[in-house]
């Protein structure tokens, strides 16, 4: 059975949502923590409310069959799920919406739209499930009049699992191919991509890649570029095939060149990823510190062990108790193993003794399912949902985001402070209240974690995108400032590009540039993003 269309405001499918528990829950910590009792509302437009601006461009007949101009198909492919995004769909601003949604079936397809746009002087966009949360996938017409019209390519239609290989453990996979639907097709062969972003159901193949994601392990294989085998990629000269190989030293890798390159340089159609047998043996469970820096010392103890946990998460206080997964007197960490091949006790014994020598206490749960039990399920199930909270609490004007970064062990502390403090400061000046900033790990190096920020506010409606870009600001000044990177895993895209342009390299810069030259000679591809047209 068809699965409901993917909305044109909001995370999630027409129809889900948030349930009443859930939203009692977080707005119970909502006015707990901001002492406000009632709350401005703006309820989103209806998909029949919205104004679109007429197509400004046809296509020819040849496309007509895959093409669409439909009010649904050019409203969902306005935006991402970025906080200006959610504000501008919460307006009913869609000026920005796409003239034309394109849906190729194959490489032909994609090279035909290519080739007409190009002569229909069109921007072209190309969308995964358009879970962006950086301004990544709106379609942009610059006022120079390079662009007379803007299409969005959405590759949704070309999702097959082309060929397993169970002797390497890889499989083809087209670009299109959304989470679920791919896992379904390796679990008979008793494989995993094992790459599980928070946008998993709603994300694709070519838009990790395309992004540079991280999954929801933090150890090890959790970056999608250590998945990637090869690519087939098309742009505006031509399709580029890298070569299938375990490893290479044969000069800069051009696998390396195109993940990450976040639709300027092509369109990713195809890839061999690196596969996994499904794990059986699990361990895990949840850990109480008495601070979070006592905590992130216990973890970069287990990551330098070379033990590599599934998961080895660090909650602060405040974090914690915001999800359900403690009561705000202790930093948490949520640990897990997963192996296919051998049992785990002894490894979850070494990591635990670790954590002993830093005052780590293990939380009491069943044996069997610890990882999934206590504080680790419950913050599971939170870091699942909280996307479906996001789209309720903008409605009443809270302001609230994310921001994550990387930093080396030994200026890990300072950093976190910095950044702590410059955005509680700016939180201050923008809304003139206090508000909250939290923490916690995502990811974990041998030389450094990945701090993952959150802040809360309370803001007003007429005013939020200023008020968030000016405590954004504030937080990635900080980052930048302190050494760390503009993002880890949530991609550039328009949001952090000044902040990319700070950390990037002037002469690699150049050499972007060069080859967005070679590739995409007149600009199509996501104009914007990582470099200018």
């Amino acid at each position: 059975m068809a699965q409901p269309r993917l909305k044109h405001f909001g995370w999630g499918r027409e129809g889900e949502g948030i349930t009443p528990e859930e939203e009692a829950f977080v707005w119970a910590r909502i006015r707990e923590r901001f002492r406000i009792d009632e709350f401005a509302e703006v309820k989103p437009p209806r998909l029949d409310e919205i104004e679109l601006h007429p197509p400004r461009v046809k296509p020819p007949t040849s496309l007509a069959p895959i093409a669409s101009t439909e009010r649904y198909d050019r409203a969902a492919h306005t935006y991402g799920k970025s906080y200006p995004d959610y504000v501008r769909g919460l307006l009913g601003d869609y000026a920005a919406a796409p003239d034309i949604v394109v849906y190729p079936r194959n490489e032909r397809d994609v090279a035909a739209v290519l080739d007409w746009a190009e002569a229909a002087q069109a921007s072209v966009t190309p969308f995964g499930g358009g879970s962006s949360v950086v301004g990544g996938v709106e379609p942009r017409i610059d006022g120079l009049g390079r662009y007379q019209a803007a299409v969005t390519l959405d590759l949704r239609d070309m999702h097959r699992v082309i060929e397993v290989d169970r002797t390497s453990r890889a499989a083809r996979i087209e670009g299109g191919a959304f989470g679920p639907a791919l896992e379904a097709e390796l679990k008979p062969h008793g494989l995993t991509l094992r790459h599980f972003p928070q946008s998993f159901e709603f994300s694709t193949l070519g838009g990790w890649i395309a992004t540079r994601s991280g999954g929801h392990f933090a150890t090890l294989y959790t970056h999608i570029d250590d998945l990637v085998e090869s690519l087939r990629v098309v742009t505006p000269r031509g399709a580029i095939e890298t070569r299938r190989l375990p490893g290479s030293g044969a000069g800069p890798s051009p696998d390396r060149l195109l993940i990450g390159s976040e639709g300027i340089l092509g369109i990713i159609t195809e890839a061999w990823v690196r596969l996994q047998a499904r794990p059986h043996f699990r361990a895990g469970g949840a850990v109480r510190f008495p601070g979070f820096f006592t905590a992130a010392r216990a973890l970069r103890a287990i990551a330098q062990a070379g033990l590599y946990p599934a998961n080895c998460r660090i909650l602060d206080p405040q974090e914690a108790y915001n999800t359900g997964a403690g009561d705000g007197t202790a930093a948490i960490m949520v640990l897990a193993f997963e192996s296919a091949d051998h049992p785990l006790e002894a490894w979850m014994a070494r990591a635990l003794e670790c954590c002993r020598d830093h005052a780590g206490e293990l939380e009491p749960a069943g044996a069997a399912d610890a990882h999934r039990e206590g504080a680790a399920g419950r913050w599971r199930n939170a870091f699942i949902r909280m996307p479906y909270a996001r789209e309720r609490t903008i409605e009443r004007g809270i302001l609230n985001d994310t921001f994550e970064t990387s930093i080396t062990w030994e200026r890990f502390e300072g950093f976190h402070d910095g950044v702590k403090a410059a955005t509680e400061q700016a939180i201050r000046d923008a809304t003139g209240h206090e508000g909250q900033v939290t923490c916690r790990f995502t990811h974990v190096y041998p030389d450094g974690p990945a701090p993952y920020f959150t802040f809360h506010a309370a803001g007003r409606h007429g005013g939020l995108i200023e008020q968030w870009h000016a405590i954004k600001s504030a937080g990635l000044d900080a980052v930048i400032a302190g050494g760390g990177t503009v993002t880890h895993h949530h991609a550039v895209g328009r949001d952090h590009r000044p902040w990319y342009d700070r950390q990037r390299p002037p002469l690699f810069a150049e050499a972007l540039k060069a080859a967005k030259r070679a590739l995409d000679p007149h600009s199509l591809l996501n104009p914007g993003v990582l470099i200018d047209a």
